[in-house]
């Protein structure tokens, strides 16, 4: 029987609104489809007439009740979206009918098999890497199995003509983005960092494309009148990019706060930026072979070797005009962890740019430390 749960009533007004919105698409017989990752097709899902929504994993009150199941040192987002499932607090998790998931990383992976036991889930398999025929091969499979989950799991038949009619709205909606996102390239740029970030979030917990597209499109142009007529000729700031994890935790404690101590947070190397969306899906191939191909090139540091991040960068650096480069990395991300490194010699030796890591939480415990250190790299890129 579809209800509320038992303790919606304990629920802020923002999180009670998600869930009414969930539960009168529901009341529609509307299918919802949970995901995690960037690497997660949502075209398959729109092609089964079901809601892909992004399930909850930013925030540091569903951490106590992860821990009384996972481990205290696992990483922060891992440990939140699992909290926010098990104990009811994510509506979008409460609705789904299926997770469809990947294998990212290790704690999301056996994260997932807790989650199995609450809802069916469906994890995807990641090739370790992108250089081989294999990899697309192995891929391409995966999408295979997908869809046919997903049929089998919905009661429903994803068509090729549904199939192809998902890619080239979802292609819309990237273009959309991706536009919004380039006014970072203006200098001074008339939007925030976090403005940006925020607002491309919410679009993900708007289940009409078309009015994401339409939001979307409308700021874009306002954003750049607003730059010929106030922005222009105002005084530039340091031009910063934010890289590695997906920053949805920490956005107040590093974005927010790197821009109300005088820099331009311009562009975001993360999963919580274009990561996904900088390159489209090719609408003349057979359109599973095409899903691999776009979502195999997604620049994540679970990829060994992982060249297409440090093209980005590139671009970043280049088209964005950057000034220097916050790493954010959270806590028990081994890959991002290991792969700044990288980024660090990278930006520094071959770019010759200002670097700083960042290792944090979603906790407020070392905010000071932090601004400590924001501090200090904005006055000496300054």
């Amino acid at each position: 029987m579809l209800r509320l749960p038992d303790n919606f009533q304990h629920f802020d007004e923002e999180r009670k609104e998600g869930f009414l919105e969930v539960y009168e698409y529901k009341k529609q017989g509307k299918k919802v489809v949970g995901i995690y990752c960037s690497y997660t097709p949502w075209e398959l899902i729109y092609a089964a007439d079901a809601i892909p929504v992004s399930l909850c994993g930013g925030g540091s009150d569903t951490i106590t009740f992860a821990e009384t199941k996972l481990p205290s040192n696992l990483c922060p987002m891992v440990k939140s979206s699992f909290g926010a499932a098990a104990s009811d607090n994510c509506p979008y998790f409460y609705f789904s009918d299926m997770v469809l998931a990947e294998t990212t990383c290790d704690g999301k992976k056996k994260m997932y098999e807790m989650l199995g036991k609450l809802k069916p889930v469906h994890i995807m398999q990641l090739p370790p890497g992108r250089d081989s025929n294999m990899s697309l091969q192995f891929w391409y499979n995966e999408m295979v199995r997908a869809k046919e989950v997903i049929e089998e799991t919905l009661g429903t038949t994803i068509t090729e003509e549904n199939l192809k009619a998902a890619i080239k709205l979802k292609n819309r909606e990237r273009k959309a983005v991706l536009d919004f996102y380039k006014l970072g390239m203006l200098n001074p740029t008339p939007l925030s960092g976090y403005e940006m970030s925020t607002m491309v979030d919410a679009t993900e917990y708007c289940f009409d494309i078309e009015e994401n597209i339409k939001t979307l499109q409308q700021r874009t142009i306002k954003a750049k009148e607003e730059y010929e007529t106030i922005y222009e000729s105002k005084p530039k700031k340091p031009r910063i990019l934010i890289t590695g994890c997906p920053i949805g935790g920490v956005r107040d404690k590093i974005v927010a706060r790197v821009e109300e101590m005088g820099a331009d947070v311009v562009g975001l190397e993360s999963c919580s930026g274009p990561r996904e969306k900088k390159d489209l899906v090719d609408e003349t191939k057979d359109p599973l072979w095409a899903l691999a191909e776009k979502y195999l090139r997604v620049s994540c540091s679970v990829m060994s070797p992982n060249d297409e991040r440090f093209e980005a960068l590139d671009d970043f650096i280049h088209n964005y005009d950057v000034d220097g480069v916050i790493e954010v990395v959270l806590h028990a991300c081994h890959t991002f962890a290991i792969e700044a490194d990288m980024v660090k010699d990278y930006v520094m030796n071959e770019k010759n740019l200002s670097y700083i890591c960042i290792t944090t939480d979603y906790s407020e415990t070392d905010s000071g430390q932090i601004d400590t250190r924001l501090e200090a790299f904005i006055e000496m890129i300054g």
